[in-house]
This record gives C-alpha cells, sequence and structure tokens, in this order.
C-alpha cells in the first residue's frame, strides 16, 4: 500500500528553484535510498516532505495516507507520524531528553486523541528503546544533544525514532561524520525499529550506510529530478563509477 505518492513536485527557496518534478512512491515496509551530487535537492526533498516554511512549493503534490500533506502544518505532519534525522541535530539546553520525549508523546497522544502516557508507561518504553540504540541512562538525564558527540547526537536522533515509533522516517546524512563503530550502533537501531508497516527513507551520498541498511530501492537525484532508479546494486555502481557517470548519461 502506498504510503506517501509525490507528484511533479517543484519548489523554491528564495525564488530559486530546487526541485526540479520530482516523482516518488513510496510504500509500507520499504527502505528507500536517496542519492545524489551535493545541491542536487535531496535535503530540500527531506525539507519540503517536513514541511520548512523556508522552502515554497510551486507546483506538484504530495499525498501522505490518502491526505494532502503540502496542506498540514509542521506538527501535524510530526502527529500523522512523520519524522526527520538531521545531519546536523540542534541542540536543546536545558532541556532533559526524558523531558523532550515526554512531552513529544503526549502531543502525539492528545492529536490522536488519546490520554497522556503514565509515567510508569513512560520509563518502561525508554528503558525498552534505549537498549536498541545503546543509549545510555547518562545520556538520557542529559539536555537534548549539549555536549554531544556527532555519534551520540545520532543516537539519540535514532532513539527519539524509536520512541515516537513514526509511519514515515526520513533520515538526512545520518552516516555524516560517524565512525565506523557508531554507524553500526546507528544502523542497526533503524533496522530494528523498521517493520511492515512503516517506511524509511535514507538519504546519503556513500554505500557504506547501505551495506548496513539495505534499501529496496535506490534513487539518484539530479538537477532536482529523480533521473534513475534500481535496486541496491545502483549504489555499487555509483561507489564505483561516481557521479560523473550520472552528468554523462544526462548528456552534459
Amino acid at each position: 500500500m502506498a504510503l506517501l505518492e509525490i507528484k511533479d513536485l517543484h519548489a523554491t527557496i528564495e525564488d530559486k528553484e530546487i526541485l526540479k518534478g520530482v516523482n516518488l512512491t513510496v510504500n509500507e515496509g520499504e527502505i528507500h535510498a536517496i542519492m545524489g551530487p551535493n545541491g542536487n535537492g535531496k535535503s530540500t526533498l527531506a525539507a519540503v516532505i517536513a514541511g520548512n516554511e523556508k522552502y515554497k512549493v510551486t507546483q506538484g503534490s504530495i499525498i501522505y495516507k490518502g491526505k494532502d500533506l503540502l496542506s498540514m502544518s509542521i506538527e501535524e505532519r510530526a502527529c500523522e507520524g512523520i519524522f526527520l534525522g538531521f545531519q546536523y541535530p540542534v541542540e536543546i539546553p536545558g532541556v532533559s531528553i526524558t523531558n523532550f520525549m515526554k512531552t513529544a508523546i503526549n502531543e502525539q497522544r492528545k492529536y490522536r486523541g488519546l490520554d497522556p502516557i503514565s509515567a510508569k508507561d513512560f520509563l518502561a518504553l525508554m528503558k525498552e528503546k534505549e537498549k536498541v540504540v545503546e543509549l545510555g541512562q547518562k545520556l538520557a538525564n542529559r539536555s537534548v544533544n549539549e555536549g554531544f558527540s556527532g555519534g551520540e547526537k545520532k543516537r539519540n536522533e535514532i532513539f527519539q525514532m524509536a520512541m515516537l515509533q513514526p509511519s514515515l522516517s526520513i533520515l538526512d546524512e545520518t552516516d555524516s561524520g560517524l565512525d565506523i563503530d557508531a554507524l553500526r550502533i546507528v544502523a542497526n537501531g533503524v533496522n530494528k525499529i523498521h517493520t511492515n508497516e512503516d517506511a524509511v527513507m535514507v538519504i546519503t551520498h556513500y554505500q557504506r550506510l547501505l551495506d548496513y541498511i539495505v534499501p529496496d530501492i535506490v534513487h539518484i537525484l539530479y538537477e532536482g529530478k529523480i533521473v534513475k532508479s534500481g535496486d541496491k546494486d545502483l549504489a555499487k555502481v555509483l561507489e564505483e563509477k561516481g557521479y560523473d557517470w550520472i552528468r554523462k548519461e544526462q548528456g552534459e
């Protein structure tokens, strides 16, 4: 079943067109990898889906769970189960991870007409999900990302994903700046969280992440459009040939 359907999506920032007709369908249970050179629209696509108001959609549609996503606010999109993992997670001084997650979960529950989660159930959920990404209790009690290493920030992002259990997770260059151990922990966390009812979009430059999070479909986003799609082997071809291969194919 289609979870996300993007048709002829055009988007600009400061009057510069970045997305120039993206078409993409993501079904439940699938993992999609979005690859392509810098500055060709990968992060813009993630931001537009999440609802970043810096970007203006000028043409096209995004249907999510059968609903018009573009008519929803950022908050509504989050409550509907869209999660964006940032390339550079922000620090939130003075707000503990525990309080941050409890607030986020209760906002989702309120949106869905449910009572706030009980303290007992919340602590049990925290304990269960901390194990998924090997997030120690000391980290959980600290302010969100404050003083965290790059690897700790990314593990915290996947911990948030595990706690919120989104329908669509978009991971924007989650592998950026990670050493092999941190990459393994983060990727294993994603694999443990992923189910047949949700979908994951992984935005990356490198094949190495896709050795751990194996995609069902790989897309190449170039000059604001998806110009080629294939199975996991497409990422290996990119690794071997580089993006010049795509430029030549596009007649440049």
